[in-house]
């Protein structure tokens, strides 16, 4: 347990950022959820245009130090490549 007034006020820091880092990730899991739904269904449209949203709120976790730069850039990269090959089928068809 803390015991110094800084270590107290430390302590009451971390958990009011906690709750804050802990809603910004679960928005973020929600956003990719949704392309993932998307992407689901083959509707290559709205895959890309949850995408097209998912997108910066990834990249702003990044500058909030939720997610690791490479981290949220393989994920983008995946959706977008999936994406991708679900309009290039729809097109072949």
């Amino acid at each position: 347990m803390a015991n110094s007034p800084q270590a107290k006020k430390r302590a009451r820091q971390m958990l009011r950022r906690t709750a804050i880092n802990k809603s910004r990730s679960s928005r973020i899991k929600t956003f990719i959820r949704q392309v993932e739904k998307a992407l689901s269904t083959e509707n290559g449209a709205a895959a890309a245009e949850a995408l097209r949203q998912a997108q910066p709120e990834i990249m702003r976790g990044v500058t909030k130090g939720i997610l690791h730069r490479n981290t949220a850039r393989r994920k983008i990269s995946r959706m977008a490549r999936k994406i991708k090959a679900i309009n290039e089928s729809a097109a072949a068809k």
